[in-house]
């Protein structure tokens, strides 16, 4: 008999920061760095991704880590001295997009295409250390908490948020997960929370999901209130 999969903590937001990744960096790419419209619109789309991915690093320095470390001491050390440097990392973008932003003409090419590159460096290092923290990070999880215990972990990671930034999180991590990963957190949100805050979020999810994918979500959530 097959044993059922553990939760794993790190999987579906780190699903929603490699797409929010991919597309963004797309967008600085090809960016017409001489259309101010063009311009204005993807240096905001970064910003709301340098926005996301400190809110995760915080996150994880506030629940995840001081987990790890409370029945396993050290076993937060690789990706907590990863976190401190991205710091400095966060300032450098965030200087690059202003610059961006302030340049004209051949200037503000030249600030875009190194934004582009410090972009892609960024991303790289991310996506070697979110390949840690889920390998190395997550065995330290399992071996000395239970499931409920890191969805109670995930549900106190939640709750700190704003409906914003819930909403920002879920627009992404939906349709990045897999139909069964869909519908687990959907779910399990479904449960939890009020009737009209799961349609809100439901209207942020629906645009972004294939008529197929949104037909199978549909199919495995529990019938929503007539008032929904």
């Amino acid at each position: 008999m097959t044993a059922s999969p553990r939760f794993d903590i790190y999987a579906l937001i780190h699903k929603a920061l490699r797409a929010a990744m991919g597309e963004v960096l797309t967008a600085v790419g090809r960016m017409d760095a001489l259309d101010d419209d063009d311009t204005s619109a993807t240096l905001a789309r970064v910003r709301a991704l340098l926005k996301l991915a400190r809110a995760h690093l915080e996150q994880e320095n506030r629940f995840i880590h001081p987990a790890l470390e409370a029945r396993s001491a050290g076993a937060s050390a690789t990706t907590a001295h990863d976190h401190e440097q991205q710091l400095p990392v966060f300032a450098t973008l965030d200087s690059l997009v202003m610059r961006t932003e302030q340049a004209q003409g051949h200037a503000r090419i030249d600030a875009a295409k190194r934004l582009y590159l410090e972009l892609a460096l960024f991303i790289a290092e991310n996506l070697k250390h979110m390949h840690v923290e889920e390998t190395k990070n997550t065995q330290s999880l399992w071996a000395v908490y239970s499931d409920e215990e890191l969805m109670a972990i995930r549900d106190s990671i939640v709750a700190s948020q704003t409906p914003a930034e819930t909403a920002e999180v879920i627009g992404w991590m939906v349709p990045s997960a897999s139909p069964l990963e869909r519908a687990f957190l959907l779910g399990d949100i479904q449960k939890k929370a009020p009737a009209k805050v799961f349609s809100g979020l439901l209207e942020v999810v629906h645009p972004r999901l294939s008529t197929r994918d949104w037909d199978k979500l549909m199919h495995v959530l529990a019938p929503l209130p007539a008032a929904a």
